[in-house]
């Protein structure tokens, strides 16, 4: 699928909230689902207002919500002890990703991770 396009140019506000919105998944690390809370709830209030934040936290939260399956999906096949190697391989992957995700939208760059199910 195509981003929509953006205005021209992109204010300082949309890009730090937009880079707010990808970092806030690491909340997740600290709140019980805090990745998903966090770009639902900067998607949800800014939407109306900065379309570059609204986009890029609509795009973090489909792939903190893919996250959440592969984690789901490692952590039942830990019984079979392959899970215990998936964890650790989904877990950096998500940190990475999400870091990248956040030097583009701060630079302005709109951002689409890959392995993202569009849910959305």
């Amino acid at each position: 699928m195509i981003p929509p396009p953006l205005p021209s140019p992109i204010s300082d506000k949309d890009k730090t909230w937009a880079l707010v919105a990808h970092l806030s998944a690491f909340s997740g690390h600290v709140v019980p689902f805090g990745h998903l809370i966090g770009p639902l709830i900067i998607w949800q209030v800014h939407k109306n207002e900065l379309p570059f934040a609204a986009d890029q936290a609509k795009e973090a939260l489909n792939f903190q919500i893919t996250m959440t399956i592969a984690f789901l999906v490692a952590g039942v096949l830990a019984f079979l002890l392959i899970g215990l190697l998936i964890l650790p391989v989904v877990w950096g992957f998500d940190i990475i990703i999400t870091i990248i995700a956040a030097v583009k939208a701060g630079e302005g760059v709109p951002f689409r991770y890959p392995c993202t199910l569009r849910l959305l």
